[in-house]
């Protein structure tokens, strides 16, 4: 997909190092967390490899990766279908309020349509992230009924 100059394009190993470093600055960004980039790499790596967990959309604009998503499937007994995670959605700094993510968004909206077995979209974002929730409530998703939990564990 191009749009002004803007190119939405499927991750491929050449970007690995780039979504990695994009995961990496999300991270200390929203959580003030540092992931190691090597753990970060072999993360991109590993979903690259393995298509059938899901993928990555990079956005390109001048010829420069602007930013990039992940998508994961969640199947869901209640409705027969797959919901579409969008994870690890970063803009670099210097493209935001561009309306990049809004395109990304209306591509991956396009993918799922085309697709019988997606039955919706489906994103959680840091409670205090304020100005992403706006975006998210401005493209029409709405605020689920839900509250997550989760446990790591050791490996």
């Amino acid at each position: 997909m191009s749009d002004n100059g803007l190119v939405i394009r499927p991750a491929e190993e050449r970007d690995a190092e780039t979504v990695a470093r994009f995961n990496a600055a999300m991270a200390l960004e929203t959580e003030n967390r540092e992931l190691g980039l090597e753990t970060a790499l072999a993360g991109v790596k590993n979903l690259l490899k393995n298509p059938q967990n899901g993928f990555y959309l990079i956005a390109e604009l001048e010829g420069e990766s602007a930013g990039s998503l992940m998508i994961t499937g969640e199947w869901s007994d209640w409705r027969n279908g797959i919901f579409w995670w969008i994870q690890s959605v970063y803009i670099r700094p210097e493209y935001r309020r561009r309306g990049i993510y809004r395109r990304l968004y209306a591509h991956v909206k396009e993918l799922a349509r085309a697709r019988a077995d997606v039955c919706g979209l489906r994103l959680y974002v840091e409670q205090e992230n304020l100005a992403a929730q706006r975006t998210y409530l401005a493209l029409g998703m709405r605020e689920a009924h839900y509250r997550m939990f989760e446990q790591d564990l050791e490996r």
